[in-house]
């Protein structure tokens, strides 16, 4: 599925993006969304069958394999990562408030 940004896109969601984009040439299932929730904070969301089987801890170190090649500034900005499988999304708190945010204060 394509990469998917919500709502304004901006320079650093365009480089997370970018990079994101190479995670998903490998793993062609994966619905991956991202959005700037506020000027200091970016969430991301992938969904992957892939990730059946594998703890939270391996999925992070995987992705963060893609996200490491972005500059410290716009890596400091992703205040969420959410890793799931598709049965996963239907349990997942987070996965709610990823698909309904509060809006943000600042």
């Amino acid at each position: 599925m394509p990469l998917k940004i919500r709502g304004k896109s901006d320079e650093k969601l365009k480089a997370v993006k970018q990079v994101l984009v190479e995670y998903e040439s490998k793993h062609p299932r994966a619905n991956i969304e991202a959005y700037r929730q506020n000027s200091v904070s970016i969430r991301v969301r992938i969904i992957d069958p892939d990730f059946a089987g594998i703890d939270k801890a391996d999925r992070h170190n995987t992705v963060w394999q893609f996200l490491d090649h972005l500059p410290e500034k716009v890596q400091s900005e992703i205040s969420v990562l959410l890793l799931l499988t598709p049965d996963e999304r239907k349990k997942s708190f987070a996965n709610l408030e990823f698909d309904n945010p509060l809006p943000s204060k600042l």
